[in-house]
């Protein structure tokens, strides 16, 4: 999952050919979920026009501090766009730019919302080889690391002079995969493993028909886009679903019966940091799977079950270091039931579902939670969006996380 999604970007363009670029990089941000709004010195818009740019960010366009509105004087308000800002990113950043940045020189509203910004900066040098290496422009790009702007790397390549070397600006992609990285880094679950469960299972009767129940899988998804936006690898093992990823740091591992799920969370528990069981897997399977369609008439009127694999209390009873979190569905002795659960199963924490609640539970998009752990009091949330639902619930597993690990 992105980690631009529900972003806010704040784009600085200054003066140099790059800047054709800029729509390309802003539509980027827009594909990867992000919100874009756009500042511009003034010789900027010798090289890319504040129209296209308004089109393609969908946002006003600011290239002033002050703006004519009937002929009447209005402040662009530049503390405000910077305080908005979730990142703050100047491509392409030009000689005189980086000059201005560096010295704290302010005549444009690029560098005012610089100088009033709060939010991680970055900058793409973009100018020609030798003032790109000149000792000038260096000094400049060291004091601006010092004061903890984070200055992308320029690619090598044909410059607007006619001359091969460094100092382009890297393509819009690139430029995203840039901060992503350094993003990623200043996450809390980067370099941590996480592993969740999610959906069904199916036991088959015959070919054709099979034990099941109504999960959707959605909650394990909006779990695994989570922990992926908080920097983890993410190993989503699901059982039959409509889920699609499209996403390098979700590894989708699809399988369809209890035995199968099992066989693979014990494959991923050893080094995972953080599992997550909250697919909905059969208690029971039948005890023999007929190799051919049962017909009617033929007095089959009886299914012998036997019981699944008890994955979650398997895995609570090898746990070393992991982060063990349950889900339990109840539908009368909701609290007293899954308390019993997170002690039986030796769970950090369990997340109760309740088929009391409307639009809550299996194949809705929303759900109503209760988030316990042991020697704490339950903390129960308002029905809301699987999305928000998993942000809380991440909330509540780093709090416990940060502590014991």
């Amino acid at each position: 999952m992105s980690l631009f999604r529900g972003k806010k970007i704040l784009l600085g363009i200054s003066g140099g050919i790059a800047a054709y670029k800029t729509p390309e990089l802003v539509r980027a941000f827009i594909k990867q979920g992000a919100e874009v709004r756009v500042l511009m010195t003034p010789s900027s818009k010798d090289f890319v026009t504040p129209l296209t740019l308004a089109t393609v960010s969908q946002n006003p366009v600011y290239s002033s501090l002050i703006a004519e509105d009937h002929d009447n004087p209005t402040w662009n308000n530049h503390v405000e766009l910077a305080l908005w800002a979730d990142y703050f990113l100047i491509a392409p950043a030009t000689s005189n730019t980086l000059s201005s940045m560096a010295q704290a020189r302010c005549n444009n509203i690029v560098l005012a919302a610089y100088l009033s910004s709060k939010c991680p900066v970055f900058v793409a040098p973009a100018m020609d080889l030798d003032m790109f290496s000149h000792p000038a422009n260096q000094k400049n790009l060291t004091i601006l690391l010092k004061n903890n702007v984070i200055v992308l790397p320029t690619e090598e390549g044909f410059l607007a002079s006619g001359l091969e070397g460094k100092g382009r600006m890297p393509e819009p992609e690139d430029i995203l995969t840039h901060m992503e990285n350094h993003i990623s880094k200043t996450l809390p679950l980067f370099g941590k493993k996480v592993v969740i469960t999610a959906g069904p299972t199916y036991e088959p009767i015959d070919p054709v028909r099979f034990i099941g129940n109504n999960s959707s899988g959605k909650m394990g998804l909006e779990l695994a886009k989570r922990a992926a936006e908080l920097g983890a690898r993410v190993i989503l093992i699901s059982g039959p679903s409509a889920i699609n990823i499209a996403d390098n740091s979700i590894d989708l591992v699809s399988v369809v019966t209890a035995d199968q799920m099992f066989e693979n969370a014990k494959l991923h528990f050893n080094d995972a940091d953080i599992f997550i069981a909250s697919a909905a897997v059969a208690d029971f399977k039948p005890e023999a799977s007929y190799l051919q369609k049962i017909k009617k008439g033929t007095g089959f009127n009886k299914i012998n079950l036997v019981p699944t694999p008890d994955i979650l209390a398997y895995l609570g009873s090898i746990k070393k270091n992991q982060f063990l979190l349950g889900f339990a569905l109840e539908t009368e002795n909701e609290l007293e039931n899954a308390k019993e659960k997170l002690k039986k199963k030796n769970l950090d924490a369990i997340v109760l579902n309740s088929l009391n609640d409307e639009h809550a539970g299996f194949g809705g998009d929303q759900n109503k939670i209760t988030y316990i752990q042991s020697n704490q009091a339950p903390l129960s949330f308002e029905l809301k969006s699987k999305t928000e639902v998993a942000f809380d619930i991440f909330v509540q597993i780093l709090k416990t996380y940060e502590k014991l690990y």
